[in-house]
């Protein structure tokens, strides 16, 4: 297997044709209503942070590392995939009262479980900082009817992202990462957990339904998602963690969790 299959001209023909978004839709749809314990990996939270989110909230969360650590009193935070709202409801008690978490998502399942839990959420902790918009988070520059952005330029002090990244169509990222700088303030940071891989996935895994979804077979190589970033002009980029041991090796590539932070 090639480590540089995805760089020819026909690989990156095909990619064109890579569409993965009904299965998301269905598998995260189904993830919403029922647990699914095989999509990302388990991690350790606040316990204290937990206490007054709703079970089904935490149950239904997939996630695979904790950006919510890297988040500041008084934040306005914009959380990228924010599924079943669990690492905005911590984000919600860090930033306080003054602060707000935005959260986008485009599968109706999850929004409808995290609006839903908000009302609850929000009456434990006795103020309402969390919003949650349908979108998908390559497209934050979609224009309202009144020609307004889904998110607002410069509006956001931090982006954090768990595990969704990997899941967006490779012709749809450079549309996704010139929107997450469209959105930061001036310093504004970033805080991404996810899936990288040790080589380049061969177009074959990527057009597996399954692993795509699974968040494997969509994984940035990690030189690339660093060297994308550094492109946009973030600065003091590095991994905040990286786990030691890969998440799952599939024919010989290694695919483990990073939290990628940094600030434009």
């Amino acid at each position: 297997m090639s480590n540089d299959c995805c760089n020819t001209d026909e690989s990156n023909k095909n990619l064109k044709g890579l569409d993965h978004k009904d299965a998301i839709q269905e598998r995260y749809g189904s993830a919403a209503l029922e647990k699914e314990s095989c999509l990302c990996t388990p991690v350790g939270f606040n316990p204290v942070l937990l206490e007054a989110i709703p079970e089904e909230v935490i149950e239904r969360d997939y996630g695979c590392g904790n950006p919510t650590k890297y988040v500041k009193k008084n934040d306005i935070v914009l959380d990228l995939g924010s599924g079943s709202g669990k690492n905005a409801f911590i984000c919600s008690q860090i930033v306080g009262e003054e602060g707000k978490v935005i959260g986008v998502d485009q599968n109706p399942d999850m929004l409808k479980l995290s609006r839903y839990a908000s009302k609850k959420f929000s009456e434990k902790i006795g103020f309402i900082n969390t919003e949650f918009l349908s979108g998908s988070i390559e497209n934050l520059d979609v224009l309202d009817k009144d020609l307004n952005p889904l998110i607002a330029n410069k509006s956001v002090d931090i982006i954090l992202s768990n595990c969704v990244l990997n899941l967006v169509n490779p012709e749809s990222r450079k549309n996704l990462l010139r929107n997450i700088k469209r959105v930061l303030k001036d310093n504004g940071r970033i805080a991404i957990s996810d899936i990288v891989s040790s080589k380049r996935v061969p177009l074959r895994l990527q057009n597996d339904h399954d692993l795509w979804t699974g968040c494997i077979s969509g994984a940035w190589y990690e030189p690339e998602l660093l060297n994308d970033f550094k492109d946009l002009g973030f600065k003091n980029l590095e991994f905040a963690e990286r786990s030691n041991e890969p998440w799952k090796v599939i024919e010989d590539i290694e695919f483990r969790t990073v939290t990628l932070v940094g600030n434009i």
